[in-house]
């Protein structure tokens, strides 16, 4: 049984906690308060989830969700995240995470950013242009006529495959926008974010995404 290891258990991290539970995953997560702060959202998802430390979590996933804010990154647990599938939800808010040169000229994106800061993980985007909410309400089976779509990009394969196959599970078609240097196609601001679209709408709102304001 595959285990999801998630970093941060605010609305995005409980919401893909449920989806994965719901779809057969144990779970292992975290928050920067300490496990116990946890008990009542393990209690709801059942037997299939524990709460841990961040290094917990990060060394039990055999993947593992990096749903913290930006200016978090780097206290990550850099050595147990080593070789990892690491799905991160990230999206600059410079309100919250003060003004970054680098994102505000286009320079990198966020996902970069975080791949700068694990350097032997593997990262891929994941989750971060839909509503907290949604996760849990809007996926549909396979095959549904207007299937709402989530995008993903990532420079490994397998961490791509990774997200694919999840968003699948949790009800969502796939578009791949490419590397983590196209991710900003789907950060906030953009055409794509936020918005109930199914594969060719996100397509479409992808290409006509600009790099900066």
């Amino acid at each position: 049984m595959t285990t999801l290891g998630i970093i941060g258990a605010g609305h995005i991290g409980s919401q893909v906690a449920r989806v994965a539970v719901a779809n057969g995953y144990d779970v292992v997560i975290a928050n920067s308060r300490g496990p116990e702060t946890l008990a009542d959202l393990v209690a709801e998802l059942g037997s299939q989830a524990k709460a841990a430390t961040a290094a917990e979590a990060a060394e039990a996933g055999d993947a593992v969700v990096v749903t913290v804010p930006l200016g978090k990154i780097d206290a990550l647990p850099v050595e147990q995240l080593a070789g990892k599938i690491v799905l991160d939800t990230n999206n600059y808010y410079f309100e919250r995470d003060g003004h970054i040169d680098a994102l505000d000229k286009g320079e990198t994106t966020t996902s970069e950013l975080l791949q700068k800061q694990l350097p032997t993980s593997r990262i891929a985007k994941a989750f971060n242009h839909i509503y907290a909410a949604d996760i849990t309400t809007d996926g549909t089976p396979t095959g549904t006529e207007g299937r709402r779509a989530l995008a993903t990009a990532g420079d490994d394969a397998e961490a791509v495959a990774f997200v694919t196959r999840f968003y699948d599970e949790a009800g969502f078609d796939t578009v791949n926008v490419g590397p983590l240097s196209e991710s900003w196609r789907v950060e906030r601001d953009r055409p794509a974010y936020v918005v109930k679209q199914d594969a060719d709408e996100l397509e479409a709102n992808l290409a006509i995404a600009n790099r900066l304001p």
